[in-house]
C-alpha cells in the first residue's frame, strides 16, 4: 500500500492540467521549441515505479484490490497504482495519496520542463552575452572597418587626383610640344631652305613650303606668345625667299619655253610674224605647252592656297610672267593678221575677219592658260594683259577707218556685226573663253555707235532739214499722174518702187533712216534722233506744200501735206518708242530786272539772306520744255486736213453760206431795234422782198451751188484719188466735207419754208431735196 505522502490528489490534477492549458495559450511555443520537448519526452518516458508501489500486496486477499492507470503521459507512459482498500476510510486516504501523487507526478513534469527551460534560459543568456560581447567586438571591427574604408577611399581618391594631374601634365606637355614644334621647325627650315641643293624641283621643296605655311599661321593666330613677332619675321623672310625661288623658276621655265618655240620656229623656216597658219597651233600652242609642263605641278600648289595673301600675289606675278611670254611670241603674229586683213578687205568684212580671227587666238590661249593655271581660268582679268594688248591692235585698226567712213549704211552693218553676230551669237555660246574680248569690242561697238549717230545727225541736217527740192520734187500733181501712168504698165512688183518715188524724197530718206537706225542705236539715243528727225521731215513736208500751192494750187499743196503726213505717220507706227524729248535750258532773263533795282538801290548786292542776293541774282532758272513730234505731227496733220475740208466746203457751198450769212445778220439786226429809221424801212421788209434775197437771187446761188457740186467737186474727188490711194481715208475725209455741204442745203431749206411761198419754191427756186443730194454725194466716192 503506498504511502499518503506520494498519492496523488484529483484537485491536483485538475489544477495542473488547467495550468498546462493556460501555459500552452499564453506562452505558445515555436517548432524548434516543441522538437526539443518532445527528445525530452522521449528521454524520460521509461522510469521506474515509486518503492511504495513496486510491492506485491497480495497478502490482504478480503481487501478491495484497485488498479489505477496514469494516461498523463500519454498511451506509452502509464503509472498503476495498485493497493487493497478495506474500508472507506482506507480508500480516501488512497484516493488522497493517489490524488497527491497524481500531482506530484504531474508537477515534476512541468518542473522538469521548468528547469530544462530554465537551463536553456541560462545557456541563451550566456550565448546572448557571448553574442553581445562578439556584437560589440563586430561593431568595434565594423568601426574599425569604416576607418579603414575611409582610408582607402581617401587613398583611392588621392590616387586617382594623381592619375588625373598626371594625365593632365602629360596632354599639356604634348600640347606644349605641339606648340614649341611649330617655333622648333624655324631651324630646320631655315636649314633645309639656305641649303645649296635645294631648289623648287627637289622632293622636299613643297612639304617643307607647306609646313612654314602652318608655322606662319600658328604663330600669326598667336600673338601673345614670347617672342612670336621674331619669329613671324623669320618665318616670313624664308617664305618670301622661298616664293622668290618659285617667281625665278617660272620665269626661268617659261622663258627656256618661248626659246624652244621660237627656235622651233625658226627651223620651219619662218619668223614669228610670218609663220603660217598651219604651223601657227602646233608650234606656238602644243609646244610650248609641252615645254612647259614641269610648271603645272607647282603652279596647282600655288592656286591651292590662293587664299593666302602672299601667294595671291605670287600667283599674280606668274600671271603676268606667263601673259608676257606669251604676248612675245603671239604679238606679231596677230599684228601681221589683222594688217593683212585690213589691205584686203572693207571696213566691214575686215570687222568680221578680225573679231574671228581675234576669237579664235583668245581661245586658244585661253586653253593653253587653263592647262598651267586651271583654277584661275575662269577669271577673266587674270588672262587681261594677254588678250588686251592682242584686241588693242584690231581697235587701233578699225579706229581711223570708222572715224573717216561716211557710210551710214556700212556703219548699220558694223553694229550688226558686233552686236548681232559676234557679241550675240559667237559670245554666247563660248562666253567663257572669249569674255576677255568682251571689254574691246563693246569699245569697238560704242565708237561704232559714236560715229554712226554722228553721220545720222549730218544725214538728218543735210539730206532732211537742209534739202533743196528739186522741179520735179514739186511737179504735182503731174509728178502723181506720171506714176499712175507707169504703175499701169509696169507688174505688181515693182508697185512699191513707184509707190516710193511719189514720196517726197525728205519722207523717204526719213523713214529709211530711222528703219536702219532703230535696231542700231540704244534706245535713248534712238529716241531722240527719232524726235528730231521726225520733227524736221515734218517741217520740211510743210515747206514743200506751200511751194506746191503756189507753183499749182492751194488745193495740191494741201492734198500733197495730207498725203506725206498720213504717210509719216503710218510708217512711225511700228516703232515701239515715245517721240517725246524733254529739253533743258537756263533762263537769264530776270538778271537784268535785278541789277535795275540794285542800281535803284531797291535791293542790296551783299544781302545773302533775301531773294535778292547776288547768289540768287546770278543763278539761273532751269526752264524745262517738252517736245512731242508724234503730237506735234497729228497737230499739223489735223490742222490741214481741216483746212482742206474748209477750202472744198467753201468752193462748193460758198454761196449759200454767204446768204445764210447776210440772213442772219439781217434777222439779229431787227432783234435788237436799231434807231435808223431806214435801216427801219428796210428791216421792216419781209425777207424775199430784200435784194439779195429775192426768188431769182436764191434759184442763181442754188444753181451755182448745183453747178459746183457737178463741176468743182468731181474735181476734188479726183485730185484726193489721185494724192490718197487709200479708199478709207478718202472716205474719213470727205465724211465732213458731205456733212458740211447737206448742213448748209439744210439752212436754206429751213430759211426757204419760213421765208418763201410754196410756189417760189418750186417755181422759181427749184433747190433738190436732201435725199437727192445725198445720193448725188455718195455716188461721187
Amino acid at each position: 500500500m503506498a504511502s499518503k505522502a506520494n498519492l496523488p490528489k484529483s484537485g491536483a490534477i485538475s489544477k495542473g492540467y488547467n495550468f498546462a492549458s493556460n501555459w500552452e495559450q499564453n506562452t505558445p511555443l515555436t517548432e524548434q521549441q516543441q522538437a526539443a520537448i518532445a527528445t525530452l519526452s522521449h528521454s524520460v518516458a521509461e522510469r521506474p515505479f515509486p518503492p511504495n508501489l513496486g510491492q506485491d500486496r497480495t497478502g490482504h486477499q478480503n481487501a478491495l484490490s484497485v488498479s489505477t492507470k496514469d494516461s498523463s503521459f500519454g498511451s506509452e507512459h502509464s503509472v498503476a497504482i495498485e493497493a487493497v482498500l478495506v474500508n472507506t476510510n482506507q480508500f480516501y486516504k488512497w484516493f488522497t495519496d493517489l490524488e497527491a501523487a497524481l500531482k506530484s507526478e504531474t508537477e515534476e513534469k512541468y518542473r522538469h520542463y521548468v528547469d530544462t527551460l530554465t537551463e536553456r534560459i541560462q545557456t541563451c543568456d550566456g550565448i546572448l552575452g557571448q553574442v553581445d560581447d562578439t556584437l560589440d567586438l563586430f561593431n568595434e571591427l565594423q568601426l574599425q572597418h569604416q576607418a579603414v574604408a575611409t582610408k582607402t577611399k581617401t587613398l583611392h581618391d588621392a590616387c586617382d587626383r594623381l592619375l588625373i594631374e598626371k594625365q593632365r601634365l602629360i596632354e599639356f606637355s604634348e600640347a606644349l610640344r605641339s606648340k614649341l614644334n611649330y617655333f622648333d621647325e624655324l631651324e630646320n627650315i631655315a636649314t633645309n631652305f639656305y641649303s645649296a641643293n635645294m631648289n623648287v624641283l627637289n622632293e622636299n621643296f613643297l612639304p617643307l613650303l607647306k609646313r612654314l605655311d602652318d608655322c606662319i599661321s600658328y604663330v600669326e593666330s598667336n600673338p601673345q606668345y614670347a617672342e612670336s613677332s621674331v619669329y613671324l619675321l623669320k618665318f616670313r623672310q624664308l617664305q618670301s625667299r622661298a616664293l622668290g625661288m618659285i617667281r625665278s623658276h617660272v620665269l626661268s621655265v617659261l622663258k627656256g619655253a618661248s626659246s624652244q618655240v621660237q627656235a622651233a620656229i625658226r627651223s620651219s623656216g619662218g619668223s614669228k610674224a610670218s609663220v603660217s597658219e598651219g604651223v601657227e597651233a602646233s608650234v606656238i600652242y602644243v609646244r610650248f605647252k609641252a615645254a612647259a609642263s614641269e610648271l603645272k605641278p607647282v603652279l596647282e600648289e600655288i592656286e591651292s592656297r590662293s587664299s593666302r595673301k602672299e601667294y595671291t600675289q605670287i600667283l599674280a606675278e606668274c600671271h603676268k610672267l606667263y601673259c608676257e611670254q606669251r604676248l612675245s611670241l603671239v604679238r606679231g603674229i596677230v599684228h601681221q593678221r589683222i594688217s593683212e586683213f585690213a589691205k584686203k578687205e572693207a571696213l566691214p568684212s575686215l570687222t568680221r575677219s578680225g573679231c574671228a580671227y581675234l576669237m579664235q587666238v583668245c581661245q586658244l590661249e585661253h586653253q593653253l592658260f587653263d592647262h598651267f593655271f586651271p583654277s584661275s581660268a575662269e577669271d577673266v582679268s587674270s588672262l587681261a594683259p594677254l588678250i588686251d594688248p592682242l584686241s588693242t591692235y584690231l581697235y587701233d585698226t578699225l579706229r581711223p577707218k570708222l572715224i573717216h567712213e561716211t557710210n551710214v549704211d556700212f556703219l548699220c552693218e558694223l553694229v550688226d556685226i558686233l552686236k548681232v553676230e559676234v557679241l550675240g551669237e559667237q559670245l554666247s555660246r563660248r562666253s567663257e573663253s572669249l569674255a576677255g574680248l568682251r571689254p574691246t569690242l563693246e569699245r569697238i561697238l560704242a565708237d561704232v555707235h559714236e560715229r554712226l549717230t554722228f553721220r545720222a545727225r549730218t544725214h538728218i541736217r543735210d539730206e532732211i532739214a537742209n534739202y533743196f527740192p528739186l522741179d520735179e520734187d514739186l511737179d504735182y500733181p503731174a509728178k502723181l499722174e506720171r506714176s499712175v501712168a507707169d504703175n499701169l504698165e509696169t507688174t505688181s512688183q515693182a508697185d512699191e518702187n513707184l509707190v516710193f518715188k511719189t514720196w517726197y524724197p525728205p519722207l523717204e530718206k526719213t523713214i529709211s533712216c530711222l528703219s536702219k537706225l532703230y535696231r542700231c542705236l540704244e534706245p535713248g539715243v534712238f529716241t531722240g534722233l527719232a524726235q528730231e528727225v521726225v520733227e524736221v521731215c515734218s517741217t520740211s513736208i510743210q515747206k514743200a506744200s506751200k511751194l506746191i500751192a503756189r507753183r499749182s494750187s492751194p488745193m495740191d499743196g494741201q492734198l500733197f501735206l495730207i498725203k506725206n503726213l498720213l504717210i509719216l505717220r503710218e510708217q512711225i507706227a511700228p516703232f515701239d518708242i515715245e517721240f517725246s524729248v524733254t529739253h533743258k535750258e537756263l533762263d537769264f532773263s530776270h538778271l537784268l530786272e535785278h541789277l535795275r533795282r540794285i542800281l535803284r538801290g531797291q535791293a542790296s548786292l551783299f544781302d545773302w539772306s533775301r531773294s535778292t542776293s547776288l547768289a540768287r541774282t546770278l543763278s539761273p532758272r532751269v526752264l524745262e520744255s517738252q517736245i512731242d513730234a508724234k503730237k506735234e505731227l497729228e497737230k499739223s496733220l489735223k490742222t490741214t486736213c481741216e483746212e482742206f475740208i474748209m477750202s472744198v466746203t467753201k468752193l462748193v457751198v460758198d454761196p449759200m453760206l454767204s446768204f445764210v450769212t447776210k440772213v442772219t445778220a439781217v434777222k439779229v439786226a431787227m432783234s435788237s431795234g436799231s434807231q435808223n429809221q431806214k435801216a427801219e424801212s428796210v428791216m421792216a421788209k419781209p425777207l424775199k422782198d430784200q435784194a439779195f434775197a429775192t426768188p431769182d437771187k436764191v434759184a442763181e446761188l442754188v444753181q451755182k451751188v448745183a453747178a459746183a457740186i457737178q463741176q468743182e467737186l468731181p474735181i476734188v474727188m479726183t485730185k484726193m484719188k489721185l494724192y490718197l490711194q487709200n479708199p478709207s481715208t478718202r472716205t474719213i475725209l470727205f465724211k465732213p466735207i458731205k456733212t458740211n455741204i447737206m448742213e448748209a442745203h439744210v439752212q436754206v431749206q429751213s430759211l426757204l419754208k419760213a421765208e418763201y411761198s410754196p410756189e417760189e419754191i418750186q417755181g422759181i427756186i427749184n433747190m433738190p431735196s436732201i435725199q437727192e443730194l445725198q445720193a448725188q454725194l455718195d455716188n461721187l466716192l
